[in-house]
Formats: structure tokens, C-alpha cells, sequence
């Protein structure tokens, strides 16, 4: 009998659209349904689609992005005098589905798909950047 060969089961991480500093915009997922009172899927924090805030972090393994000031969700928390902290309801900012949010464009004011080129760098090696859809610019320094 002959053995298979076991796979390993690291995941690379992958190449996202958005990185820790840029400006998003939640282009869907929040607020979407908000229309209908009575829609028994209606999302319980209204009026987010459309709003913009800058990426504080990128959780690449789970897809999602912290935004700040986005997403806000209240979280229990108890006191503790150690850290001088006292108790009660914090509010604090939940990760976002990646897939929920574009970049947005302040030159333009508009959500901006991104495409991928390779430019020669000054020192003549070739570099892969990130590059605007909507007015061709170039994000990555």
C-alpha cells in the first residue's frame, strides 16, 4: 500500500486591496436594507454603507479590516483596579468582512477599484504597485 504524502497546512496570507493607513468606504453589507422597517434581515447598525473611515488594521488570515470609527459594537467590561480601569459598556470598533469595503479616492471623492503594475524602481529592479482604477494614480510610494 502506498502512501500519500501529507500537505502542509500553512496558507499563505494573500495581497489585499486595502492597506493598514488607507481611506475605505463600506460599499455594502450595513445599512443596505435599512428601507424597509418591517425586512426581517434588516441590519442592526443603520445608516453605515457610504461611510468612510481609515484602516487601522488588516487581519489577513480572516479577511476582515478594522476601520476606525466604523462598526462600532458596545462590550461588557469589568473593572479592573490594577489597571486603573473601571467597568461598564466600552465601545469599540469590530473587524469588517474585507470584501464589504473599497478604497476611496480623495482626490476624487469616489470608492476606486485598484490594479496591480510593475514600474521600474530607481534603482532599475522591478516593483509591483498599487495603482488607483479610477484616475490611474499610484498609491504605494
Amino acid at each position: 500500500m502506498a502512501y500519500q504524502k501529507a500537505k502542509s497546512k500553512t496558507k499563505k496570507a494573500p495581497k489585499y486591496h486595502v492597506k493598514r493607513g488607507d481611506t475605505v468606504m463600506i460599499i455594502t453589507g450595513y445599512g443596505d436594507r435599512e428601507q424597509d422597517p418591517n425586512h426581517p434581515n434588516r441590519s442592526p447598525k443603520p445608516g453605515m454603507l457610504g461611510k468612510t473611515g481609515i484602516v487601522k488594521r488588516v487581519f489577513k488570515k480572516k479577511d476582515l479590516v478594522l476601520v476606525e470609527g466604523l462598526n462600532m459594537v458596545k462590550k461588557a467590561v469589568r473593572p479592573n483596579p490594577m489597571a486603573g480601569q473601571q467597568g461598564g459598556l466600552v465601545e469599540k470598533e469590530a473587524p469588517i468582512h474585507i470584501s464589504n469595503i473599497m478604497l476611496y479616492d480623495l482626490k476624487t471623492s469616489q470608492p476606486t477599484r485598484v490594479r496591480r503594475e510593475n514600474i521600474q524602481g530607481a534603482d532599475g529592479k522591478a516593483k509591483r504597485v498599487r495603482v488607483a482604477q479610477k484616475n490611474g494614480e499610484q498609491l504605494d510610494d
